[in-house]
């Protein structure tokens, strides 16, 4: 009982790290900022889609800065990106996404934070004084430290399968968006043609009627352009 509920712990102990998600819409001319806390050594992984335009192009323009306002990293104009980088200072971190070069287009922005411990060895320095007490080599057949790289591997793994299947579902709801983009222009312009098509049509019967009336107002019309 005592190992499985250290090993329980440890696992959830290893596991435990800050990670974020969500979907937001950037209106036309604003730039909206998210702030989060990092601590110094911490590994921030940040990516970031835009999965709609409002019938715009599908861009958008990220900052990322640190505590003291000094941009780490700049993308202009761009649908997607990955990010990665080591945090050298304590303190809130700023996250940018800037629309305000567009005029009336709203962009839905799908973005993850994952922040994580340096990959290092220290976290098992750590884990190792931490249960070292909890289990004895003369109780158990195997060390502490024996399960360490598997349920390290086991947590690196399962986070990112979790951020492979967010990114996959935020390219689904891109090329959804996509979709009935090209749908809405398909049948507005569809739309547009069968106007014009039924206009020239209507101008053409009119004019065809008024060549065998004589007493029609377009035939008046023509006299008094051409009285000849």
């Amino acid at each position: 009982m005592t190992l499985r509920v250290s090993l329980i712990s440890l696992f959830a102990y290893m596991v435990l790290a800050l990670e974020k998600e969500m979907t937001i819409n950037v209106e036309a001319g604003r730039e909206d900022c998210f702030y989060q806390e990092v601590k110094e050594g911490e590994v921030i992984d940040f990516d970031y889609q835009v999965i709609d335009g409002g019938h715009g192009d599908l861009d958008v323009t990220l900052r990322i800065a640190d505590p003291t306002g000094r941009i780490l990293i700049a993308d202009f104009k761009k649908s997607e990106n990955s990010h990665r980088l080591e945090a050298s200072l304590t303190g809130d971190y700023k996250f940018c996404f800037d629309n305000t070069y567009s005029s009336y287009n709203t962009k839905t922005v799908f973005f993850g934070l994952l922040l994580d411990e340096d990959d290092s060895d220290s976290h098992e320095i750590v884990d190792v004084r931490r249960f070292d007490n909890l289990i004895s080599e003369k109780q158990f057949d195997f060390k502490i430290d024996d399960v360490m790289g598997p349920l390290a591997i086991v947590k690196d793994h399962l986070i990112k399968a979790r951020r492979l299947q967010e990114i996959m579902k935020s390219f689904e709801a891109r090329d959804r968006n996509i979709a009935e983009e090209n749908n809405y222009k398909i049948n507005f312009f569809s739309l547009v043609q069968i106007l014009v098509m039924l206009s020239v049509g209507m101008v053409q019967m009119i004019m065809l009627k008024s060549l065998f009336n004589v007493d029609s107002k377009v035939q008046k019309l023509w006299k008094k352009i051409d009285p000849n």
